[in-house]
């Protein structure tokens, strides 16, 4: 093998690598948005901030629950996904770090689809200030914005989860089709 072939087949690597790096960093930030979660026995039975829990079998008090953050936050996730947003804010409130970035968006989520635009954005933008990279941030502030007129801006949201690494994963995907399914930039 020639210098410069080695060159170009560790080139070739090396980019391989990078990208492969980027598209896990990307795929962390948005790792809870392949697909809509499973409904579980939490959004089918469970009322008023209860959660399912796995080991007593039955609906508990999220906040008396001593249930972990993972499982609250999915809990919530599967909430608000089923349309229940009060009951996933309900939930949200017992978990213990209320600064995540994946909590706060949750609450933008819940929020925005309950009718409450603004206190969504808010919460968009405080995730986003807790961690720039998170991409559903980006994506679920991109597609409010869209349903408030804003194009321009959503259009931006795209391009910074396109530059952060996260142009194939279900948070750009969504995004991009919220906006038509054209690349604008």
């Amino acid at each position: 093998m020639t210098m410069i072939n080695r060159k170009t087949a560790l080139l070739a690597l090396f980019s391989a690598v990078s990208a492969f790096t980027l598209g896990q960093t990307a795929w962390a930030a948005g790792e809870d948005t392949t697909a809509p979660p499973k409904k579980t026995q939490t959004s089918t039975e469970c009322k008023d901030g209860q959660v399912w829990d796995e080991k007593k079998k039955e609906c508990v008090n999220a906040k008396k629950s001593g249930l972990d953050d993972d499982i609250l936050f999915k809990a919530a996730r599967e909430l608000a996904y089923a349309g229940q947003y009060e009951n996933s804010l309900k939930v949200l409130d017992a978990v213990k770090d209320q600064n995540s970035a994946r909590i706060l968006n949750y609450r933008g989520y819940a929020h925005r689809k309950a009718g409450r635009m603004e206190l969504g954005m808010s919460y968009y933008k405080r995730a986003l200030q807790t961690d720039e990279n998170y991409i559903l941030a980006r994506s679920y502030m991109g597609q409010a914005l869209v349903e408030q007129g804003q194009i321009e801006e959503a259009k931006a949201q795209l391009i910074e989860i396109r530059d952060r690494g996260g142009e194939n994963t279900w948070a750009y995907r969504a995004l991009l089709e919220t906006l038509g399914g054209v690349r604008h930039y």
